[in-house]
């Protein structure tokens, strides 16, 4: 269970790092060569790519993929000063898949958002498919 725990942990801490090549190396560190990230986009955005007729499907795949996510995710929400991220007490494992939830929280401790994280691990525990539902 500390591996799994670490785990969630280091994924947490990618979004809060504000050093860019500490960001890259974990990434790296994280995900396989080839892997994703597949966000579930806001629901606003869903509904204006149904009414366009449009599917929507936001990823992002291979590290240097992945390292721009991460970077422009951390620069719009924690850059500011405004939220950081943290991991709720969660963490669940069934074979290769990992799911744990997380919160965007405010400098108030007022939580913000709430996320679902949905992971398949290959052989070495890294990261092939990052399944990520925003919850709020």
């Amino acid at each position: 269970m500390s591996d799994l725990i670490e785990l969630a942990d280091r994924y947490v801490a990618v979004w809060n790092e504000p050093d860019p090549d500490a960001r890259s190396a974990a990434v790296a560190g994280l995900w396989a060569v080839g892997g994703r990230h597949i966000l579930q986009p806001p629901q606003e955005v869903v509904r204006v790519a149904a009414d366009l007729g449009l599917s929507t499907t936001f990823e992002a795949q291979g590290h240097g993929e992945l390292t721009e996510r991460v970077r422009l995710a951390y620069e719009e929400f924690v850059a500011p000063g405004l939220y950081a991220f943290r991991r709720r007490d969660d963490v669940r494992r069934l074979r290769d898949l990992v799911k744990f939830t997380w919160e965007m929280v405010a400098a108030d401790g007022a939580v913000a958002g709430v996320g679902t994280e949905v992971l398949v691990l290959d052989a070495e525990g890294r990261i092939v498919a990052d399944y990520q539902f925003i919850e709020s």
